[in-house]
């Protein structure tokens, strides 16, 4: 399938393909006048105002047990913030869970596209995919162990669905090959590296020190997630860049 991630076409965004209309749109916006009176000062003071409203994004749910209500009583008699790790553990296993399906659009897109000479192979990408899933299960089981309910949508966890909302829409594109979805499952990959590093030092400092054990092998995991990413993308690259539109293997 020819869909080259850099190939040359009609791409008539930029504006020098029309010279004499783009010199009439620059005169119209110089002669124009504001849509409105100020500066960005009245925009400023009216999101002020709205986030003065507000009382965040939510809130930890108290334990549902009285096996976690006794566990967060000890960590809170000890200083910790038991509600800080769970809240993270909420925004982890909501991560994790979108991971699982960000490696099932990566491995839709390689039925489509295939890959190339150092690119993703199915059996890397579906062994991704299964590491995914069973962090998201060992974040279940930490949150059922501190007698949370890994079900409940924490603060960190709404946060981060927003934030994580351009990778899904990028990796589901139907325009977007696979190289350019790479580049989606590296942004997701950063992330998760540095949230699980957070995690660890959060379980060291409560004194969880089984649960920061077992969030190291993840992490572990994950850094050969993130390697595996990169050299995949720097040879796609390299391959595009160094053969041409029309090099046979070259990613599509």
């Amino acid at each position: 399938m020819e869909r080259k991630a850099s190939g040359l076409g009609m791409n008539r965004t930029g504006i020098q393909t029309s010279p004499v209309n783009s010199k009439k749109a620059i005169e119209g916006a110089e002669q124009s006048q504001p849509s409105s009176p100020g500066d960005a000062s009245a925009i400023w003071k009216a999101r002020q105002a709205f986030a003065r409203e507000q009382e965040g994004l939510g809130s930890v749910p108290p334990p549902g047990t009285l096996k976690g209500m006794a566990k967060t009583a000890v960590d809170m008699l000890k200083g910790g913030r038991s509600t800080v790790f769970i809240d993270k553990l909420g925004q982890r296993a909501g991560f994790e869970r979108t991971g699982v399906r960000l490696y099932e659009s990566a491995l839709s897109k390689l039925e489509v596209y295939g890959t190339w000479d150092g690119g993703p192979s199915r059996e890397q990408l579906e062994k991704i995919r299964r590491d995914e899933l069973s962090h998201f299960a060992l974040v279940k089981r930490s949150i059922e162990k501190l007698g949370g309910d890994p079900t409940a949508l924490t603060p960190a966890a709404d946060l981060q669905a927003s934030l994580s909302e351009g990778v899904p829409k990028v990796l589901a594109d139907p325009r977007v090959n696979l190289l350019q979805s790479l580049d989606g499952l590296l942004t997701a990959e950063l992330v998760d590296n540095a949230s699980w590093e957070l995690l660890i030092e959060l379980a060291r400092e409560l004194g969880h020190n089984e649960l920061a054990e077992d969030f190291q092998r993840a992490l572990d995991v994950e850094q050969e997630h993130l390697a595996l990413v990169r050299s995949w993308i720097a040879a796609g690259v390299k391959l595009e860049a160094r053969l041409g539109e029309e090099a046979a293997g070259a990613p599509v």
